[in-house]
């Protein structure tokens, strides 16, 4: 008896002290999980999948970040970011609460699927590319050739693609003195739709229209905005959902 004893005791040591080494939840895993409203905001405030980080599972487990997205994709977790140096994540899977919002398990999944899916991209060649801009410029895989590459797919009817244009209009100016650095956009519309619309919202990117097959069937895109940044060889350094993510890829890719 005194021998199981210990044992337990032992086991609860190793559990804390793998949750210690990693630092603690910086929002409560349980109470994040009481509204839907309440666990959105923080996902989408606090949570970036994209980004590099440590991914640990339930029992505070180092993994890979396949596996983590895997989980979440088809698993019944939420991720959790634990306390840590701002420039170190360490994102952990908690369980979700049988009585949580079952909004919050479909979302989850739908959002670690979409993850999943854009880091089996990374590290690929960007799919054969050849079409002209609005202004008639070609754009191919070999005139992106030796610069860094920002692509935004979008279309008009998008609001949360059209919502994100002043920031990507920023990030462009921002970057105007880099001339290894592109800004492209491949929209679904046509050139006399795109021309009309982008009279009103102009977008800073190059835009090349009738884009719909192509990201549909190349890309195999199922969710917009999508951005893509393609290293100076023509791979695909990051794949990415919004733009708070991509100016965070942008600038790291950028010092490499």
């Amino acid at each position: 008896m005194q021998k199981i004893i210990t044992i337990i005791i032992f086991l609860i040591f190793i559990s804390t002290f793998a949750q210690n080494k990693y630092g603690n939840p910086e929002v409560d895993p349980i109470q994040i999980q009481k509204t839907y409203t309440d666990w959105s905001a923080y996902q989408s405030k606090k949570i970036m999948l994209s980004r590099d980080f440590t991914a640990l599972d339930s029992n505070s487990k180092e993994i890979s970040k396949e596996s983590f997205l895997d989980q979440l994709a088809n698993g019944n977790y939420i991720p959790i970011r634990l306390k840590s140096e701002d420039s170190v994540y360490y994102y952990k899977l908690f369980l979700i609460q049988p009585k949580s919002d079952t909004s919050i398990k479909a979302t989850i999944n739908q959002i670690g699927f979409d993850a999943h899916k854009n880091f089996e991209m990374e590290g690929k060649p960007f799919p054969k590319f050849s079409f002209k801009d609005l202004n008639g410029n070609l754009v191919s895989n070999e005139t992106m050739k030796g610069k860094i590459i920002v692509i935004k797919c979008w279309y008009i009817h998008c609001t949360p693609c059209i919502r994100e244009f002043p920031q990507v209009n920023q990030l462009a100016e921002d970057y105007k003195d880099r001339k290894d650095i592109l800004f492209i956009s491949l929209a679904e519309d046509t050139p006399e739709q795109l021309k009309v619309f982008l009279a009103r919202k102009p977008l800073s990117y190059s835009v090349i229209p009738n884009m719909k097959e192509y990201m549909n069937e190349a890309l195999q895109l199922n969710s917009f905005p999508t951005h893509f940044i393609l290293n100076k060889e023509g791979m695909i350094a990051k794949v990415l959902p919004n733009f708070e993510s991509l100016e965070v890829a942008l600038a790291k890719e950028s010092k490499l």
